[in-house]
């Protein structure tokens, strides 16, 4: 059994105390947790760290409106059926809202804690909760989605993967922008109820292909049953920004006809198209 002691004495093992940390975590990779995800938090926000996660909600997502442009963007706009769940609804950054299936339990337990932060993006914001939490998501908006990533490699951050693989690790769609990629685009209601763009990630199935690049950077340790990837934000950030740079297909998927990662390669959206 695996508690929230567990999970402090592991954080100060690796030296992470009184440090921003972006975690990425599959709570059932711990086996049993006493006090399940709440525990977890409470293990890291007990060494002092603010916890940094993803808390995505593309239920706010809405079709391209006609009006706008149509970038290369890795969208076949006339025959994909996007979602509409988002019709007639806006996000805002005090909703709890978020894709639990997706982006598990640790994610939607620290957007349900009264004292957490909240970005303002209605499809991929990011939350917090600790000393550092309004810091760290301030500068998101919907077309600077990974403000968060750039204020933990600041602030000297760490990214950690608890049970899960680098495919989870959003760190590295920020690097895609470092080396010059434009993210995505995708759309949802503004706050005034009008529809605006917004940035989102790309195909992150190759990711795997940066393993030789990170794994001279990660350092790992075990709880319960659970093994941890930790990885410094900043250095990190410049080494993968490099092997893009050096191999634009290096973060290419498996599937040749991938349109995002064709698009991604060749830099983004054609924003001026």
């Amino acid at each position: 059994m695996v508690t929230a002691q567990d999970i402090a004495s592991a954080v100060e093992g690796m030296g992470l105390s009184g440090h921003p940390l972006c975690v990425h975590a599959s709570l059932r990779s711990f086996g049993w947790v006493d006090g399940g995800a709440a525990a977890v938090i409470a293990g890291l926000l007990d060494k002092g760290c603010t916890v940094l996660v993803p808390t995505f909600s593309w239920t706010f997502a809405i079709p391209p409106p006609a009006k706008f442009r149509r970038p290369r963007n890795a969208w076949d706009y006339d025959s994909f059926e996007p979602s509409s769940a988002g019709e007639g609804r806006i996000f805002t950054s005090e909703s709890n809202e978020v894709d639990v299936e997706d982006m598990g339990a640790i994610p939607a337990s620290v957007v349900s804690m009264p004292q957490r932060a909240r970005g303002y993006h209605p499809l991929c914001s990011f939350s917090a909760v600790g000393p550092l939490a309004t810091q760290l998501v301030s500068g998101q908006t919907p077309l600077h989605v990974w403000a968060p990533l750039e204020a933990l490699a600041r602030g000297g951050g760490s990214v950690v993967l608890m049970g899960v693989g680098v495919e989870k690790m959003t760190l590295l769609h920020l690097a895609e922008q470092t080396a010059g990629r434009s993210p995505f685009r995708r759309w949802a209601n503004g706050t005034d109820g009008d529809p605006i763009e917004v940035e989102a990630g790309g195909c992150s199935d190759g990711f795997g292909n940066l393993l030789p690049v990170l794994r001279p950077l990660e350092r790992e340790c075990e709880v319960g049953t659970s093994r941890w990837l930790i990885f410094a934000a900043s250095a990190t950030l410049d080494a993968v920004t490099a092997a893009i740079r050096a191999d634009s297909m290096i973060t290419h998927c498996a599937k040749p006809d991938c349109g995002r990662c064709r698009d991604a390669a060749q830099g983004g959206p054609a924003l001026d198209d």
